[in-house]
């Protein structure tokens, strides 16, 4: 018998996209055939150390455990051994022509020290890394266990067309080293639009749980695609290449193809580091892709580095070189871990469901994100009083403390507005006036938010608490594995938990809300606890030792098990079992309660959850979690509002000056000038902290958070406007300056700024006991301070440098970029009185005296306002010929059955320093104003009490 192997080692420009399989040569079989002979000589005693060395059991193609890998049956010929040994010689040769950082993990189960006769026994090579990142065991650093170029994975065994795109089918013949291997799959390309790709493999004999989130149904294939998909057929391999550029955008033939009924993994190439996404997780904006695992599993725990957090985002945004980007978004809800490596490339590990995936083109990041939005669906228009401020915090002793009258547009309470923490009660002792005080919020234009955990408490007296003895007659709580309602453990002791993939239960949490209602006239909600969290692991009655509560891959959850603080795996819902449905809970529950809240309330629901998953922003915002009253953490919330900005929830937040802990009163300031400009904006503390709110801090401190909070006010019908872009568009609001300037590389790694929309730059304090800030402002237009608006304000005109700002204790810097119109107005103490207040026009001017904003503006609460197109939208030019002019066009539709339009005004305005001609001027809007405000009102008739 001969064996022949071909290796190539590949060239220093070839390195980005090893390995590549080698072309066989005559010239190169026979030397390798003469090598072979060779060393055949000395086959005796290099089998006889080969014994002495390991054990029999442990040659390279022994079949492994838990599932026999294929291969070649060991042959006691010496002949054979020899050939055996020879053909292991030269594989150790072709593993170690690997680079350390195209190695892609064999074995990266946590807690095992692998050894060379475990990673063999999966037909890996094993080579220990010089480096100190490296690992032996499962983690992060480089894999001593890895594939070679010959590891056995699918072929592609036909190909044909659709009307959609391609069909195929892959094949394989060797089984892996997990369980249930699955031979033959079904492949499915769709063409869907130019800039949407979409990839399905399938099981064809056996359905398999597929994530149930609406998607657009494709009916065609695209005509003129922006990318090139090629095949490779043996191994199979994905290649998917920009069309314009020839940029390799997805290459998974840089490691083997895995199909199990509980592990799905492949690998592609990254064609530069700088990846964003893949929520939830508390790290920097820009992704650390030197050896970082993320796992995905909804999980509660306050914000901690390297976790799994409470939500569960498989999508990514990566920039390529010139600028262009593309987005990836891995439709799959089971537990998973998403491996990074320098190479750059990245490993997709999850252990349920199917792959299917899809491609976003762009080029730009923001279009990216809007044909990510188009998949997912786009966010809700917020109701108007969810963008002012809103406070909180888990101690209000009584009903009293809680009456606030601060520049303030909502208050909440936490769980101790509850009797016994029990939902859709009240405590009558310490708040037995609760409806009397949201009486007198709306009285004050304010609304009032409660919280709502999703565990129902079992131990009440039968026939004493509607909720669980409606709930067991409905049938709506989850099942344990004997069909028993499971019963875990939160706040109020021993609870169920509604399984919210049932329409009956959605019906029965609309009766609940509905009947609290009535009693508190609550205006939204904030759905807590709903990984689902347990104070428990499982259930009361523990879980079943079966391979869903112990798949043979766990990915790197905290705790270690999938039901590590939440219920059995083994759990059984209506739509499956809650293994393939957890890190939905947080989603089905919000879409419930978005559901109930506008057949009560008749307006745009308010809801805030904390476990989030794909579409969510359809039906909630969201805020960071239960975050530490630390300089750290206020900078990590920049990175947590700008990437869930990616993920299509804008109405994001941290609680400002921190939930646990006390803050020092100078950081609660920059945290409250920072929170200002969150898009969702709440002060929020824990159990027995002193009080945080503004009220609590010295007058000067007092005085430095109201000035923020007053911009954010006066800039109300900006970020409005900017919502509605979201709404509409699929925009994000909270920006990365990368967006606006994807061609400046020093952008992609900025988390210490951001914008709203294209134009104004934040650039917050996130140190103590300085009173300057530095900067980044990308070659460009330049940008004006906010803080200075003059007609003869000076722009920051940048070549792409860093700037030294001052900053002291009671201010923020606010740059508006050149070429901008911003729509201000009047602040007050709520948003509604604000909005009755004259507006503003801020203009900044280019060089050549031009400028562009718009405003978007409606009554704030009814549902669908631009569906049924009861809004204005106006959009503000400015351009420069003998003076300065504004033309306003007046887009006007009313609630009636005919649309009206307004006719063109052009109004030359008046400067504050016309001889100046300076490019910045704040433009009242004098006469007009009144008459635009008199229309505009028109959408803002008060509020029924």
């Amino acid at each position: 018998m001969v064996f022949s192997l071909c290796l190539k080692v590949a060239e220093p420009e070839e390195a980005s996209l090893i390995p590549r399989r080698p072309l066989c040569s005559v010239t190169t079989g026979l030397v390798i055939i003469g090598c072979l002979l060779l060393l055949l000589c000395g086959g005796w005693l290099l089998g006889t150390m080969f014994w002495l060395h390991g054990s029999s059991n442990n040659e390279p193609h022994k079949p492994p455990s838990p599932a026999a890998a294929g291969g070649q049956t060991p042959s006691s010929n010496t002949t054979q051994t020899g050939v055996h040994v020879a053909a292991a010689s030269t594989r150790q040769e072709a593993c170690s022509l690997i680079p350390e950082t195209w190695r892609f993990d064999c074995y990266p189960e946590r807690y095992i020290v692998v050894t060379k006769e475990l990673c063999e026994a999966r037909n890996c090579c094993f080579i220990p890394a010089s480096s100190s990142t490296s690992h032996p065991s499962g983690g992060n650093g480089i894999p001593w266990c890895f594939y070679p170029p010959d590891f056995p994975s699918y072929s592609l065994r036909s190909i044909n067309n659709t009307s959609l795109g391609q069909k195929g089918t892959l094949v394989k013949e060797v089984k892996t080293y997990y369980p249930e291997d699955i031979f033959t799959l079904e492949l499915e390309m769709r063409y869907e639009t130019n800039t949407r790709l979409r990839v399905r493999i399938t099981d064809p004999s056996e359905p398999r749980f597929e994530v149930p989130v609406s998607v657009p149904t494709a009916t065609m294939n695209a005509e003129n695609p922006d990318y090139v998909v090629e095949l490779s057929k043996n191994p199979f391999g994905l290649i998917v290449k920009r069309k314009s550029t020839g940029m390799v955008l997805v290459n998974t033939t840089v490691a083997p193809l895995f199909y199990a009924n509980q592990f799905l993994q492949f690998s592609t190439v990254l064609p530069t580091p700088f990846i964003y996404g893949l929520g939830e997780h508390r790290s920097t904006f820009l992704h650390d892709v030197h050896w970082n695992t993320l796992t995905m599993w909804a999980r509660d725990v306050p914000p901690t580095e390297k976790t799994n957090l409470y939500g569960a985002h498989p999508f990514y945004l990566a920039m390529e070189e010139g600028g262009n980007s593309h987005g990836f978004f891995m439709l799959n809800s089971n537990a998973m871990d998403v491996a990074l490596q320098p190479a750059p490339a990245l490993t997709w590990r999850t252990i349920g469901g199917i792959l299917d995936f899809y491609i976003f083109l762009g080029p730009e990041p923001g279009s990216v994100i809007q044909q990510y939005m188009e998949v997912i669906g786009y966010p809700a228009m917020p109701i108007y009083w969810a963008m002012g401020y809103h406070l909180c915090r888990w101690g209000y002793k009584t009903i009293l403390v809680c009456n606030s009258l601060f520049l303030q547009d909502v208050q909440w309470n936490d769980i101790d507005y509850m009797d016994k923490f029990m939902d859709f009660t009240y405590d009558p002792t310490n708040f037995g006036t609760l409806p009397d005080l949201v009486k007198d919020l709306h009285a004050h234009d304010q609304r009032y938010v409660i919280i709502l955990d999703p565990g129902i408490s079992s131990t009440q007296p039968e026939g004493s608490y509607w909720p669980y003895d409606e709930g067991l007659k409905r049938g709506v709580f989850m099942k344990d594995d004997e069909n028993r309602t499971l019963i875990g453990k939160v706040w109020p002791g021993l609870t169920a938990y509604p399984d919210f993939s049932d329409e009956v239960t959605h019906e029965w949490w609309y009766d609940n809300l509905q009947k609290f209602h009535q009693k508190v006239p609550f205006d939204g909600l904030w759905i807590d606890m709903n990984e689902p969290s347990n104070f428990l692991d499982g259930s009361t009655h523990d879980c079943p030792s079966n391979h869903w509560e112990y798949p043979p891959y766990t990915p790197s959850v905290l705790g270690d098990l999938l039901r590590a603080k939440t219920v059995c795996a083994s759990a059984q819902q209506k739509l499956s079992l809650h293994y393939n449905l957890h890190s939905l809970y947080g989603l089905m529950e919000a879409k419930a309660s978005a559901s109930a809240l506008k057949r009560i309330t008749a307006k745009r629901p308010f809801v805030i959850s904390r476990s989030t998953f794909p579409s969510q922003g359809m039906y909630s915002g969201h805020w960071l979690g239960d975050n530490r009253s630390q300089w750290k953490d206020l900078y990590t919330s920049i990175a947590g509002i700008l990437t869930f900005n990616l993920l299509g929830i804008p109405l994001v937040g941290a609680d400002v000056c921190g939930f646990s802990e006390e803050p020092q009163e100078e950081m609660c300031v920059r945290w409250t000038q920072l929170g200002a400009f969150y898009p969702f904006t709440r002060n929020h503390n824990a159990l027995d902290m002193k009080p945080q709110d503004p009220t609590a801090f010295s007058p000067l401190a007092r005085t430095a958070m109201k000035q923020a909070l007053l911009l954010r006010y006066s800039l109300f019908p900006l970020l409005y406007t900017l919502f509605h872009h979201a709404h509409v568009h699929g925009h994000t609001v909270a920006r990365p300056l990368m967006f606006e300037f994807p061609k400046d590389v020093k952008t992609y790694g900025i988390d210490k700024q951001f914008l709203w929309g294209q134009s104004l730059l934040v650039t917050p304090v996130l140190n103590p006991g300085v009173d300057s800030v530095v900067g980044y402002f990308p070659e460009a237009l330049g940008h004006y301070n906010v803080q200075q608006w003059s007609c003869n304000g000076d722009a920051v005109h940048s070549k792409g440098e860093e700037l030294q700002l001052h900053a002291p204790l009671d201010k923020i810097n606010l740059h508006l970029r050149e070429g901008s119109i911003t729509p201000t107005q009047t602040p007050n103490l709520t948003l509604w009185v604000s909005s009755g207040q004259p507006l503003h026009l801020v203009s900044a001017l280019t060089e050549d005296g031009s400028a562009t904003g718009d405003l978007f503006w409606d009554d704030g609460e009814s549902i669908d306002t631009f569906e049924t197109n009861q809004y204005a939208y106006i959009v503000f030019n400015v351009t420069k010929v003998l003076a300065l002019t504004f033309f306003f066009f007046f887009f006007f539709f009313l609630n009636y059955a005919t649309a009206l339009f307004l006719p063109l005004f052009c109004v030359a305005l008046k400067l504050f320093q016309p001889e100046s001609n300076g490019p910045v001027f704040n433009a009242t809007i004098n006469d007009l104003s009144k008459q635009l405000q008199i229309l505009l009102n028109h959408f803002a008739s008060p509020p029924p009490v």
